[in-house]
């Protein structure tokens, strides 16, 4: 069957990050630089190819860039500046578009001022929700903080996290759906045994906690960095979603809760400054280049993280109004944060990454099988 080009991808994927991909003349500097590739024929120079040539069908169906955790490596030995590490990540940010049905997510990438616009938007719609129900509904005082008369009473505000954390993990989930479409149920693809999909399913858990492909790389230090910034973020996501009423009690401190929101709370604002602090002087390859949705995404965390300080400090300290008004602010971040980045940006790799090494897997045992089948030798994979 005829593959058709698409003349316009290159300059389509411009917009998402990958700049500089028709420098690469596909010498094989990368592959070799490269601790996961396996193939030395494919990775990461397939994706690039694709790209190169306007083979949007097939990159949409590639695992490849999920593969890649950017330790710039690659950037660093490519004789022509080709830049392959930003490439693969401008292709990720272009298949998280892809994997989005609802187009929000290509619109954010394309343009910083939608995405900005659409950050200020839901803030101040935030802000006003919070302080309309807290003046309005009869009973809050702004100068109670938690208890009979508060002014944003917990059990209604646990509300509000679960009504927009399923709303969220629904959206999330039926993107994680479509991937599994364009990379595992394409034209090409070969069928896979449902007992193949059993066997292999620990690979989730497996690397989404453990992010063992990125401790590969030879610099661990961005492994470090991810793994505090992530269970910092799982772990207080935890606290507020399942200990909302303890976390918001007070002014005494709750010892068996806050004590890891205090871990989580330090963990996110270091994450934060380090990351920024490392774009800023460019200090690694992968912190060379900065598309417009990275610095939203880091500035969201750090300013949740910093109002989440204040506003536990304010609380503790016996000053509920300020306490109340920093609260609202803090949410005014939370919830711009979560909607935006959980399923159309950063967040949603979280569940695309680990999903790319088990769908991987599987197709490694479908061509296994399938050699097997037809009598020839199976070569021996490599272990995802």
């Amino acid at each position: 069957m005829a593959v058709r080009a698409n003349p316009d991808l290159i300059e389509e994927l411009e917009h998402f990050g990958a700049h500089d991909a028709m420098k690469c003349y596909q010498c094989g500097n990368c592959t070799a630089a490269c601790s996961h590739a396996e193939d030395a024929s494919t990775y990461p120079r397939r994706s690039i190819h694709y790209l190169q040539m306007g083979l949007e069908k097939p990159l949409r169906s590639t695992l490849d860039p999920w593969l890649c955790y950017y330790c710039g490596k690659c950037s660093e030995q490519c004789p022509r500046g080709a830049e392959p590490g930003e490439t693969m990540m401008g292709i990720r940010r272009w298949l998280t578009a892809e994997y989005d049905f609802t187009g929000i997510a290509r619109r954010l990438y394309r343009s910083w001022t939608t995405e900005l616009a659409a950050v200020l938007a839901l803030a101040l719609l935030t802000g006003i929700g919070f302080f309309a129900f807290g003046f309005l509904r009869g009973g809050g005082n702004l100068s109670v903080y938690d208890g009979p008369g508060a002014f944003l009473p917990a059990h209604s505000v646990h509300i509000f996290d679960w009504t927009m954390g399923i709303t969220l993990a629904i959206l999330l989930n039926y993107n994680c759906v479509r991937m599994w479409q364009f990379t595992m149920r394409n034209e090409n693809a070969l069928p896979v045994r449902p007992g193949l999909y059993l066997r292999h399913l620990l690979l989730l858990p497996e690397h989404f906690f453990t992010q063992k492909r990125l401790r590969a790389c030879e610099n661990k230090t961005p492994w470090v960095t991810h793994m505090v910034l992530m269970f910092s973020y799982l772990t207080m996501l935890a606290l507020i979603m399942l200990f909302l009423k303890d976390m918001q009690s007070g002014p005494q401190v709750n010892w068996y809760v806050h004590f890891f929101g205090y871990l989580s709370a330090i963990g996110l604002v270091t994450t934060s400054i380090l990351a920024i602090r490392g774009r800023i002087k460019k200090t690694e390859p992968y912190q060379q280049h900065s598309h417009e949705s990275d610095w939203m995404f880091l500035g969201l965390l750090l300013f949740v993280s910093v109002t989440g300080v204040v506003q536990h400090v304010a609380h503790r300290l016996g000053m509920p109004m300020t306490a109340n008004i920093v609260y609202v602010i803090h949410l005014m971040g939370v919830v711009p944060m979560l909607v935006l980045e959980v399923p159309f940006s950063k967040w949603s790799h979280l569940a695309y990454r680990p999903l790319a090494i088990y769908f991987s897997a599987l197709q490694q045992a479908a061509r296994a099988e399938g050699a097997v089948s037809l009598g020839e030798p199976s070569k021996p994979q490599p272990a995802a």
